[in-house]
């Protein structure tokens, strides 16, 4: 990735997310000088600007008009007025936006542009190793998709969906998926100490727990189903806490909750797309 290949890109929001997607492009190869930022927070935005020599602005201005992609990471709520703000400048651009909830319809009507791909990144992305899901209107040709995908993958692995509606299950499964983990790992550290161990050392075994058992099941052709029966034998350890989770029906409230998360994102796009 260098600055022959690839346009100047400006990022609207400055926030953990848009800073993940900035350090990933600058690791690969493309000069600050190609990145532009539009920050109202004035202490995020010298965070940007001391961490990685880019521009940053509090406003939209006519800089933006440079920008071959613009790059959406604001909050729900406040992505409307700051599309409002934005617009004038970036009709030439495409667009990837990676605000959740807010729908392409109401992006392309509040920018005037059909040129738009939505995303759903997770918080791995800020050490490299997230998932982002894409869904592209119609009007983005191959270039401006592969274009998108290449920024996304400057934090991890990419999917594309067929669907836009599919972005929803996406923000309930693996948008919202880290906060799952760091659940299961705040339960199984509490279980360590309870059990006599210290804190650091069930943290730890818990941590590694999970790092191994995602790298095990990438690695396998087989299904999750049976890895986990691989290492439940009947009447062993393994076995007593599986047959306790599945009395008291865990995998069902798991699969409730995952479901609760789909619902939110649905209610976003209706209170903040309109």
């Amino acid at each position: 990735m260098t600055q022959d290949t690839f346009p100047p890109i400006a990022f609207i929001g400055g926030g953990n997310m848009a800073g993940a997607i900035i350090g990933g492009l600058l690791q690969r190869g493309l000069p600050a000088s190609q990145i532009d930022v539009v920050e109202p927070l004035e202490s995020t935005r010298a965070a940007l600007v001391q961490r990685w020599g880019i521009a940053a602005h509090s406003a939209p201005t006519a800089a933006l008009a440079r920008a071959g992609l613009v790059v959406w990471a604001v909050k729900p709520q406040t992505f409307h007025a700051a599309a409002q703000a934005a617009a004038p400048h970036t009709a030439q651009a495409l667009h990837l936006s990676v605000a959740a909830g807010i729908p392409s319809d109401s992006i392309a009507r509040w920018l005037g542009s059909e040129r738009i791909v939505r995303s759903m990144p997770n918080t791995p992305a800020l050490v490299g190793m997230g998932m982002t899901a894409l869904f592209a209107r119609p009007q983005v040709d191959a270039a401006g998709r592969r274009l998108a995908e290449q920024v996304a993958q400057s934090t991890g692995q990419t999917l594309w969906v067929e669907r836009e509606a599919q972005l929803d299950a996406v923000t309930a499964l693996s948008g919202s998926g880290p906060a799952y983990v760091f659940l299961f790992l705040e339960a199984m550290t509490q279980a360590g100490v309870d059990m006599g161990l210290p804190a650091d050392q069930a943290y730890r075994l818990a941590v590694a727990t999970f790092q191994g058992a995602a790298e095990l099941a990438a690695r396998s052709d087989e299904g999750p189903e049976v890895l986990r029966q691989r290492v439940t034998s009947k009447g062993g350890t393994t076995h007593a806490a599986i047959s306790h989770l599945q009395a008291q029906q865990v995998p069902e409230h798991f699969i409730a909750a995952i479901r609760a998360a789909e619902q939110r994102a649905q209610e976003l796009a209706a209170e903040f797309g309109r």
